[in-house]
């Protein structure tokens, strides 16, 4: 109860106390914020997969509706699912790597960096919204992307196979196992395997005012020069090269003749024991670190 100017008592007005909003919120819309922004991270990988059905029902179907053989119509049937396969799982490795590098100097320069900073979400927070962008719902988007564009395939070529009097097991057994050899590639290798790459991007992407391509690249070659000219040693670039080509598990999917992607192996105890996995992950974790607090202390551009 207050007192008023009159003497009469009154009622005293307490507001409700805000509700408090957990770290997972945050996360979430931080998230969404990053698909609002940047929509060519889904806008890519589908327009790649249309692109990709349109050109096999012109050229595939009609190329083997045009084949008398049968054995030759199967065989064309099958060709093309290695190719939109890995020109979809491409283009996302590219959507990643550019979004990478201008998730964090995209806001500075075009100063927002000051109104999001004023939100009532951490700068760590911020940053790995950034980085679950590159390191989970891209492959994720790209593998249902691959598995839809498969499937629309594979529906076409069972009509022209069930048509031509051909059998469908083979292709359909297959595509199959084909999507869960892609699936088990995208997490050991795209996720895991990838992570400190992407975060030496951000990192860079927080810290360069400008080209921030140029400063990902460029010391990696002034590293790779030195050690040539002082030590004659290439050990930082096959190091990269390591890392770019996926490590242990690099070599777990190849491209046959036709639409299969055999496994060469399928270690995962060897691929969890590896020391480049977890020092590759630690290294990840200090470049987020370190562009979480690069981000508290840069202004715009």
């Amino acid at each position: 109860m207050s007192t008023s100017s009159n003497g009469m008592s009154e009622p005293s007005r307490e507001w409700p106390a805000p509700a408090a909003i957990s770290d997972t919120r945050r996360m979430y819309w931080s998230v969404r914020r990053e698909l609002w922004e940047y929509r060519s991270i889904y806008i890519a990988p589908l327009t790649v997969a249309a692109l990709v059905l349109v050109g096999f029902l012109i050229a595939t179907i009609g190329r083997a509706a045009a084949t008398r053989d049968m054995a030759q119509r199967q065989a064309v049937l099958e060709e093309p699912y290695t190719f939109a396969m890995g020109v979809i799982m491409v283009t996302a490795f590219v959507v990643s790597i550019f979004y990478s590098l201008d998730a964090l100097h995209g806001e500075r320069r075009d100063r927002s960096i000051l109104f999001w900073k004023s939100l009532p979400v951490s700068d760590l927070t911020s940053v790995l919204s950034k980085a679950s962008i590159p390191l989970v719902l891209l492959p994720l988007f790209s593998f249902a992307v691959v598995v839809a564009t498969e499937w629309v395939m594979v529906l076409m070529s069972t009509a022209v196979l069930l048509g031509s009097g051909l059998s469908v097991a083979k292709l359909w057994t297959e595509v199959s196992s084909s999507q869960a050899m892609l699936l088990y590639h995208l997490v050991t290798v795209h996720i895991l395997w990838y992570a400190p790459i992407y975060a030496w991007l951000l990192l860079v992407s927080a810290w360069a005012r400008r080209a921030p391509v140029l400063w990902a690249v460029l010391p990696l070659f002034a590293i790779g020069i030195v050690e040539r000219m002082a030590f004659h040693s290439s050990r930082f670039a096959a190091l990269l090269q390591w890392r770019f080509m996926g490590g242990p598990e690099g070599g777990s999917m190849t491209g046959t003749v036709g639409m299969s992607m055999h496994p060469i192996h399928i270690t995962p105890g060897t691929f969890l024991s590896s020391p480049g996995l977890w020092i590759g992950l630690a290294v990840a974790a200090a470049f987020l670190f370190a562009a979480a607090r690069l981000r508290r202390s840069q202004g715009p551009l």
